[in-house]
């Protein structure tokens, strides 16, 4: 085996140097870089050789003669690392108050929000302060959600009339909430479907082909969840009253029907009217606009949508009719009413 040999007497401590080393040399707190470096210089002042600093610490000759020379030059200030890594931050109240302040700004290139990593480059500090803060003060900007604000000057009228549909029926009558499903797309896949299989998603081919489209009449019963379904090929108001004619077969020839609906103009034309006066049993409760979020149908419409409709695949307008009706029987067997709430209606709803 070769081995290295340098004089033992070019290394020399002193009596301060060497308590110094020995005590950094034993310790358990200091970086193990330190406490490496301080055995390997006591071991050349003890006169080992290259080899021997190779075979205890894995040094290879020329790292330790860096480390040699380091200390020959600056004595123990050599043996500390002269790239210390960033300065540890700690996450102070003033600290925080920067991160959110600069949050709620624009960023100033342009863009519409914020990123953790474009953040911290600003305020030149950790994107894992940044996104600590974010977490702690429930901050996401990288999220929207939209709203819609219903300037209907009647809104607390109507919608009171609604929520007590829901939450005090008038007894022995029939609730339903009614809308309209329009331009259902009748697509068909061009490729063939890859279907699932262990560590695959289900895949569809990106180019289709149109049959056409359909509208979805339904209409909820609020009590039972039962859902009486019929489909048009447009959205007029004769095909509506077609529909209304066949919720009212569906009940019982005396009961009382209260139908919630929104405000499409199909829905208030003279035909209507005349409708209504044909069936005085009949009522219709108009949402406020911009208020579709009162009328519970519109949660099983988004139901059929993602069983359905939204990765169906139609080779015909029938074939999509028969499967939209297929559904709705099914769901009825075992119909279940939405729990639908509205927190503390007395304090928003006169």
């Amino acid at each position: 085996m070769v081995r290295w040999r340098m004089p033992p007497t070019d290394l020399v401590l002193t009596t301060i140097e060497r308590t110094e080393l020995e005590r950094l040399a034993r310790s358990r707190r200091d970086r193990m870089d330190h406490v490496t470096r301080a055995q390997g210089i006591l071991m050349l002042a003890d006169g080992a050789t290259y080899a021997d600093v190779h075979q205890r610490l894995g040094w290879s000759s020329r790292t330790t003669a860096t480390w040699k020379m380091r200390f020959l030059t600056e004595r123990l200030a050599g043996l500390r690392g002269r790239h210390r890594g960033s300065k540890p931050t700690t996450l102070t109240p003033a600290v925080e108050a920067r991160i959110l302040a600069k949050t709620r700004e624009a960023p100033p290139d342009g863009a519409t929000h914020w990123s953790s990593r474009k953040l911290a480059a600003v305020l030149k500090i950790s994107h894992s302060l940044v996104a600590l803060v974010w977490r702690r003060a429930g901050l996401q900007p990288h999220r929207l959600e939209r709203y819609v604000r219903s300037t209907d000057p009647d809104f607390e009228t109507k919608a009171a009339d609604v929520i007590g549909l829901y939450l005090h029926p008038p007894q022995h009558a029939a609730v339903f909430c009614v809308d309209e499903k329009t331009a259902i797309q009748a697509l068909d896949r061009l490729d063939p479907v890859l279907p699932l299989s262990p560590g695959r998603a289900e895949r569809h081919g990106f180019e289709y082909y149109r049959h056409g489209t359909l509208s979805l009449y339904a209409a909820l019963d609020t009590r039972t969840g039962a859902v009486v379904g019929q489909t048009a090929a447009r959205h007029t108001t004769d095909d509506f009253i077609a529909f209304l004619q066949t919720v009212v077969a569906s009940q019982p020839r005396r009961r009382e029907i209260h139908l919630i609906l929104d405000n499409l103009a199909t829905h208030k034309t003279q035909k209507v009217r005349t409708f209504l006066a044909a069936h005085p049993q009949v009522h219709l409760h108009f949402t406020p606009t911009y208020s579709s979020w009162l009328n519970q149908v519109e949660l099983w419409f988004a139901k059929i949508e993602r069983d359905v409709i939204a990765r169906g695949i139609f080779t015909s307008i029938t074939d999509l009719r028969r499967k939209i009706m297929k559904y709705i029987r099914r769901y009825n067997r075992a119909a279940k009413p939405f729990r639908w709430s509205y927190t503390d209606p007395t304090r928003r709803i006169a």
